[in-house]
């Protein structure tokens, strides 16, 4: 609880082998006790023992409200998908640039210039990767941009293509590519819809895809998951939130 703030993104197994870990004795025996210990223990914590619970990473901060779209089948919101993206930049910061998730919709209610101090301090056009999270009002889905073959591609979860979205970046680049002085990236410019990737089956998971697309593309790791996986990629990321790093 003081790690977490909840026993949320806990298996059987974590607290086995806490226990393990803390007497050097297998408790493994004891599973059906252990597993009626950790249902009363819920039940006696109610949400609000440990609403100050926070977890702070640069600029971001989580609180049990933000963490608690983990769990179950709730909808991811904005301060997860950004702590989320910004891990993984982290962890390649002269590969990847991950954009805030309000990007988008900035550049469109106010044009290039309502966006502009956004890369003040980056070259987006030194970077490898580029991943834009996109929230259309109840739908995440992720646009990416691989500046050595100057390709935007297109990830939904439910085999959707907005492509004004991809129109909106492509655009996007190019008055960037004029303001910082980049006359190599005013052209050649190709756009694709991925196709044949993980799809989830539910309405509520989409958030989650984007996160785990994001991760893998920036690990260079393949999309190796399915909608069966997601129960253990939410419990995943909400440890990896919580220890402000990626369990690879």
């Amino acid at each position: 609880m003081k790690k977490y703030g909840s026993l949320v993104p806990l298996c059987e197994k974590d607290v086995m082998g806490k226990l393990k870990e803390a007497f050097n004795e297998d408790f493994s025996h004891r599973k059906p006790f252990i597993t009626k210990e950790i249902m009363n223990y819920r039940a006696k914590h109610p949400k609000s023992s440990t609403c100050n619970f926070r977890v702070f990473y640069n600029k971001h901060m989580l609180d049990m409200d933000d963490l608690a779209t983990l769990d179950g089948q709730n909808w991811l919101n904005d301060q997860i998908i950004n702590m989320y993206g910004e891990l993984i930049m982290d962890a390649v910061p002269d590969k990847v640039h991950f954009f805030n998730s309000f990007f988008h919709r900035q550049l469109v209610t106010k044009g290039y210039n309502g966006v502009k101090r956004w890369t003040k301090k980056v070259d987006l056009f030194k970077k490898t990767l580029l991943l834009i999270p996109i929230h259309l009002e109840v739908h995440w889905s992720l646009i990416t941009v691989n500046i050595p073959n100057r390709i935007i591609s297109f990830y939904d979860s439910q085999g959707i293509h907005f492509k004004f979205c991809v129109e909106n970046i492509r655009k996007y680049l190019l008055t960037e590519a004029k303001e910082k002085n980049h006359p190599e990236f005013l052209q050649g410019w190709q756009t694709a819809v991925t196709k044949c990737i993980p799809q989830q089956k539910n309405d509520s998971d989409c958030g989650v895809f984007v996160l785990q697309y994001c991760k893998c593309l920036a690990l260079d790791q393949p999309f190796q998951f399915s909608q069966e996986d997601m129960p253990r990629v939410r419990k995943r990321i909400y440890k990896e939130l919580c220890d402000r790093q990626l369990i690879e």
